[in-house]
């Protein structure tokens, strides 16, 4: 209970002297926005911020406003398909917004990585790929980049990047480089543009699909370095902008790939061990954890979408990324929910992580 100090003036008779007396009185803190925003939703409003989705058109329609309406959903993702230019995707960003009419500001979040990763280039700039920039050994060069790619998503309406890639020798361009102590360099010069702009961004795909041998969007891959590898290679970049950065400003992306010294059975976007034991307790991460789309192959393929939302929440997850299908975005939402009414989910389990959201949504 903070203390504050309030000065009575009493006069007591001492030795013919008046005297002043401090009396210490307890006055209770102000509410908590973060908290008085969780108490004032309902449980189905809680799961919704727990479920970002893409959608179709390229103006509100009714199945968008159906969606926001009978599921809450927290977060949108945008693709080429909702994009014409920057004034449509502003007012298409807008008219969600007003539609959605939720207690917290949604995410409206793109893919602009650059080079072959970007949206909307018949209108935007996309800035080089990830691979031309390492390239160059410059970390001024990518936090340019990073802020030029806040100010083009700002210009539409969008407040959170899935980008920079962290993953360290990927071998489609994506990755900053196969050095792991200069990739750790180019993403936290990225992390500091983004901020700079105050932008959300995130860091993808944990712990590192650098040595992925299958494409994750058609079937899963292992990973069979030791624990020792991962740590000293892949996961050092995360490690670093967790260490040295807030972690309320950005998320982390959890892929799909098993590591078999981490988890043996799992994909680590279903990991206990991987999002809670080694992202949470070793890592000390806070901020919002997601998944990548679980429309992908790699996961979709070998789970039941049902329990796909609520294996990443027993695993530690905060959001489920479903970015095609309707049906599907509906069939996790109703999971999730299910699972907290006969008991499986604790509805204190569903506040942490909407606690972590409403958290990054402040930045909003």
């Amino acid at each position: 209970m903070r203390k504050f100090l309030i000065l009575l003036f009493v006069a007591i008779i001492c030795a013919g002297c008046g005297e002043v007396k401090e009396v210490q009185a307890d006055v209770p803190p102000p509410p908590d926005p973060i908290e008085t925003k969780l108490n004032s939703m309902t449980l189905e409003e809680k799961i919704g911020q727990m479920v970002m989705v893409g959608v179709y058109g390229t103006e509100l329609n009714d199945d968008i406003i159906f969606s926001l309406k009978n599921f809450h959903f927290g977060g949108v993702i945008f693709y080429d398909r909702n994009l014409k230019s920057v004034a449509q995707a502003k007012k298409f960003a807008n008219d969600i917004e007003a539609a959605a009419n939720q207690k917290a500001p949604l995410f409206f979040a793109i893919d602009e990585e650059g080079g072959r990763v970007a949206r909307g280039r018949d209108f935007l700039e996309v800035a080089p790929s990830q691979e031309e920039i390492g390239l160059t050994g410059d970390v001024e060069v990518a936090k340019y980049w990073a802020v030029h790619n806040a100010t083009i998503l700002k210009s539409i309406g969008v407040n959170l990047n899935f980008a920079p890639v962290a993953d360290v020798g990927s071998k489609d361009t994506r990755s900053f480089g196969d050095d792991p102590q200069l990739v750790a360099q180019m993403v936290d010069a990225a992390a500091h543009g983004y901020e700079s702009e105050n932008f959300l961004y995130t860091l993808k795909h944990f712990p590192g699909i650098g040595k992925s041998k299958i494409d994750p969007h058609k079937e899963i891959s292992s990973v069979e370095d030791s624990k020792e590898i991962l740590d000293a290679v892949d996961i050092f970049p995360f490690k670093k902008i967790i260490d040295t950065h807030d972690n309320s400003r950005f998320m982390i992306m959890v892929g799909h790939l098993k590591y078999d010294a981490l988890d043996p059975v799992n994909s680590a976007s279903l990991s206990p061990a991987v999002m809670t034991g080694l992202l949470r307790n070793e890592l000390g991460y806070s901020g919002v954890v997601i998944t990548d789309d679980l429309e992908m192959g790699a996961i979709k393929n070998n789970t039941d979408l049902p329990s796909l939302g609520v294996q990443m929440i027993l695993a530690g997850g905060d959001i489920a990324l479903v970015c095609h299908n309707y049906e599907s975005q509906q069939i996790v939402y109703n999971s999730i929910l299910e699972a907290v009414r006969r008991g499986e989910i604790s509805e204190a389990r569903i506040n942490e992580s909407v606690r972590r959201i409403l958290r990054m949504k402040a930045h909003l």
